[in-house]
């Protein structure tokens, strides 16, 4: 069976000002880099509120709304431009979040790439942070437990930033193991192993600055074993890039296989659970480019 690639042109809607590192080019280069691959190519569809409103309240909502320009640009934090095609945006990128959940429970592929920005990892429940404005992963998460009744969802974060919007969205939640390895020190200053969640569920892997993806991979391997017993229902993964040697935002020293082991090491810990991965973070176009290709390419094993 096929994976699923889901995707808009309302991506590139999303434009913030010249020098920007979260920019228009970061999906071209990604959409670039994964032609000829065989993939099942699906529209990124609107978020509905109600999946919006699991993880964000109507008043945030409305200031997302009323901060977007007509024309121009506005900050909705010192890091998050909004220009006038970014609410849309956000919300596809929301929504195919949601629709490839929806289509790998259906059993319609086994597993599914979000190809979507902005990214949405940072965003908490009423605080836009770090180019993030809706918490796409977490707002999938709510819908498979809420909407399709699950009972066990694994949520892994491989970007170089701690996935804190994540985190703090699903603190609470007893019904989903969260895992996220990130260069620490590093903005935005949390991801300490102290940070376990309100039931024990929340596993922070810190990488020291400078390490590489042999390290990362020894990380993983007892957090991977453990969800592997725990027989998640779904798996779905926040893939940021910008873990990279290449990339500007940061100091670890990744290279393009180790994305690819990486995501061979959690599919091979998700077993038969189907597997949704949305694109977060990753600052050097090539680096972005080949990463994400080697990542699309290891979920497609075994599922062609």
């Amino acid at each position: 069976m096929k994976t699923l690639l889901y995707t808009h042109p309302s991506a590139d809607g999303h434009v913030t000002p010249p020098g920007h590192p979260e920019q228009v080019a970061r999906l071209t280069s990604v959409l670039a880099a994964l032609e000829g691959l065989p993939l099942d190519r699906r529209s990124a569809p609107v978020a509905e509120d109600a999946d919006l409103l699991r993880c964000h309240p109507q008043s945030y909502l409305d200031l997302v709304a009323a901060t977007v320009p007509a024309e121009g640009f506005a900050d909705l934090d010192p890091e998050t431009s909004v220009a006038p095609g970014s609410l849309v945006a956000a919300r596809h990128a929301a929504g195919g979040a949601c629709a490839a959940v929806d289509a790998v429970l259906a059993g319609e592929g086994t597993r599914a790439f979000v190809a979507m920005r902005p990214p949405g990892h940072h965003a908490e429940a009423a605080l836009p942070m770090g180019f993030c404005i809706f918490g796409n992963v977490a707002i999938a998460a709510k819908r498979a437990l809420d909407y399709h009744g699950l009972e066990r969802v694994a949520v892994l974060d491989f970007d170089v930033h701690h996935g804190n919007g994540t985190q703090a969205l699903l603190w609470d939640e007893p019904r989903v193991r969260f895992v996220s390895s990130q260069q620490m020190p590093l903005w935005p200053g949390t991801g300490a192993p102290s940070e376990q969640g309100a039931h024990g569920q929340i596993v922070n892997l810190p990488l020291r600055p400078g390490s590489d993806g042999t390290a990362a991979r020894a990380a993983w391997a007892s957090p991977l074993q453990r969800m592997a017993d725990w027989r998640p229902q779904l798996v779905l993964i926040s893939a940021g890039f910008d873990a990279h040697a290449d990339d500007p935002l940061a100091a670890l020293e990744w290279s393009d296989d180790d994305f690819a082991a990486l995501t061979r090491a959690i599919c091979a810990a998700a077993g038969k659970a189907p597997m949704v991965s949305c694109l977060e973070g990753g600052y050097d176009l090539a680096a972005l480019g080949r990463s994400a290709r080697a990542h699309v390419e290891a979920l497609q094993e075994e599922t062609v």
